[in-house]
This record gives C-alpha cells, sequence and structure tokens, in this order.
C-alpha cells in the first residue's frame, strides 16, 4: 500500500497546482505516515478513526451502491449550469423496493481523483442532489444519502457560482421532501460540503466514519497555526460515532468488519444493509405528514442550549 501511495503523491505534486491537489497531498502523506506506522505511539482513538475513515481501499459511494443496490441508473446534470463527479446519484432497487440514491465519490488512483475533484462538491453537485430529491418526492420514492466528501470545494469558480447558497437552499428545501429520507455517514463527513446532503429522518454513521464541522488539520492550523496539533484537535472536535451518538446528532451507529470496513467490503456492506432495511421498514410505515412532522421535530431539537443556573 506504501509504494501505491508514493506512487499517488509524485503524480499529483506533477499535476496541476490548486488548492485541492495540495491538501490531497498532505493527507496521502498521512496515509503513507500511518502505513508505515511512524505514528502509532502518538495518535490518539478520534484519530484513529480520521485514518480509518480516509483509508484508500475503504468502500466508497460507487462500491456500496453495487454491493447494495440493483438496477442502478445514474442520472446527470443540475439542468442550470453542468454536471459533477464529486457527486453521484439516480434511481436504483433496494431489494426489490425503488429508491433515489445521492453521495459523495472519491476517487482511488490519481486519474479518477482529479476527476472526482477529491470528493468535493461544486454548487451544481448540489444542485443536482436537490434535483434528483425533489424526482424522488414526486414520485414518493424513498431517498438514500451516502456522505463521504472532506468538505464543499472552496475554489473561487464555486464561489462565484454560489457555493454558500446551493448548500444554505439544501437545507431548507430537503427538510420539506414528503418522503423518508435516510442518511448514511460512511466515511469523511466534511462540514456544510457533508451537511448540504445529511438532512434526513433517520441519521446512520459506521463505526470508524467521522463527522465534523472541520478537518483536525484544519482546526490545528487555526488554533496553533500548524498541522502538528491533528491528534489533539481530533479529541476535542468530538468527530467520532460515538461522540455523535451521544450528542444526538446520529441515530444508530452500523459496526465494521473487524479492522475497518477496507478489511472486507462485502461485510461492511452487509452489516449496513442490515440496518438500513430496519430504517427503511420504519419509516415505511409513517405517513407523509408525520414524516415531516418528525423530521420537523428531529432538527429542532439539534444543539440545545442550557442556561447555567
Amino acid at each position: 500500500m506504501a509504494e501505491d501511495l508514493e506512487k499517488q503523491i509524485a503524480e499529483l505534486e506533477a499535476a496541476e497546482d490548486s488548492e485541492a491537489v495540495r491538501e490531497e497531498i498532505a493527507r496521502l502523506r498521512e496515509q503513507l505516515e500511518g502505513a508505515r506506522g511512524d505514528q502509532k505511539l502518538e495518535r490518539g482513538e478520534a484519530w484513529e478513526r480520521v485514518l480509518l475513515a480516509r483509508h484508500p481501499q475503504r468502500p466508497y459511494t460507487l462500491d456500496y451502491i453495487r454491493m447494495l443496490l440493483t438496477e442502478f441508473s445514474e442520472l446527470h446534470g443540475d439542468r442550470r449550469f453542468g454536471d459533477d463527479p464529486a457527486l453521484v446519484g439516480g434511481l436504483a432497487r433496494f431489494e426489490g423496493r425503488a429508491v433515489m440514491v445521492v453521495g459523495h465519490q472519491k476517487g482511488r488512483d490519481t486519474k479518477q481523483k482529479l476527476q472526482r475533484n477529491f470528493g468535493m462538491t461544486n454548487p451544481e453537485g448540489y444542485r443536482k442532489a436537490l434535483r434528483l430529491m425533489r424526482l424522488a418526492a414526486k414520485f414518493s420514492v424513498p431517498i438514500i444519502t451516502l456522505v463521504d466528501t472532506p468538505g464543499a470545494y472552496p475554489g473561487i469558480g464555486a464561489e462565484e457560482r454560489g457555493q454558500a447558497e446551493a448548500i444554505a437552499y439544501n437545507l431548507k428545501e430537503i427538510a420539506k421532501l414528503r418522503v423518508p429520507i435516510i442518511v448514511v455517514i460512511h466515511g469523511e463527513g466534511g462540514s456544510g460540503g457533508a451537511l448540504a446532503i445529511a438532512v434526513g429522518d433517520r441519521v446512520l454513521m459506521l463505526e470508524n466514519a467521522v463527522y465534523s464541522v472541520i478537518s483536525p488539520e484544519s482546526c490545528s492550523s487555526i488554533l496553533w497555526r500548524d498541522w502538528d496539533h491533528k491528534v489533539e484537535a481530533a479529541r476535542i472536535l468530538k468527530l467520532t460515532a460515538q461522540d455523535l451518538l451521544g450528542f444526538h446528532l446520529v441515530d444508530t451507529i452500523v459496526p465494521e468488519p473487524p479492522g475497518g470496513g477496507h478489511t472486507d467490503q462485502e461485510q461492511a456492506a452487509a452489516l449496513l444493509r442490515d440496518v438500513l432495511r430496519a430504517a427503511l421498514d420504519e419509516l415505511r410505515a409513517l405517513s407523509a405528514d408525520e414524516l415531516v412532522r418528525q423530521r420537523h421535530q428531529r432538527l429542532r431539537k439539534l444543539a440545545p442550549f442550557v442556561k447555567e443556573a
């Protein structure tokens, strides 16, 4: 694995320079150090989860679609600007029943990483996601979203095309949809880039996934002016599935194979299938009015403030 990571780092260093490329090179170097075991004595449990969530052989969205769904028909474009390969979606069947699936997609090798923009979505990706979700609502089809992104793309073009507005609009509109929505955080849940497709009735989080307002490296850079405190930042960010279940931000922790989802992708999908089936069956029993009522109630309970005596 170390040789593959070294090759990808060299290929990216030869690619066109951009903020996304520089960040990916830094991430790959972190993975390379982990593969060599250079940091084993320094890591805390939260940082271990970050490394597992970013493992290069961990199942990505299209892997889960292949293993969990049948008859997947990908749909493209936002009907306003273009298609965004960093976010995929389309109609499929889960155990014979129609669903709409939407999710971030990273790349395995250098060519795929550049094509998928490292899983960082542009505004047209979020608008495509909303278009597909509205289509699902029109035909009363449940929605499954698969979250795995370092964050929304911070490029100049993305900002010019309304990145913040696209995310905010998704949050408002998805909350209104009158069909079951299940969110699966299976890798990195990075900031608003994840949140833009993570409004739902049930939020499932895989055991070694992470979900946070900022990456540990960026948090360390802001607070300590360097990346040297990323392990401590991961701990204080409370980004693990266990932390978030305690805060009632996720509903269920989905177990993974021993060592992480990358050790046995098929088993990881099988474990997710059981939890996904139970959540869909539960939500299908509710009327559209009750779905929306419970969803709004759930959102209002997030991040409560407690007044000190």
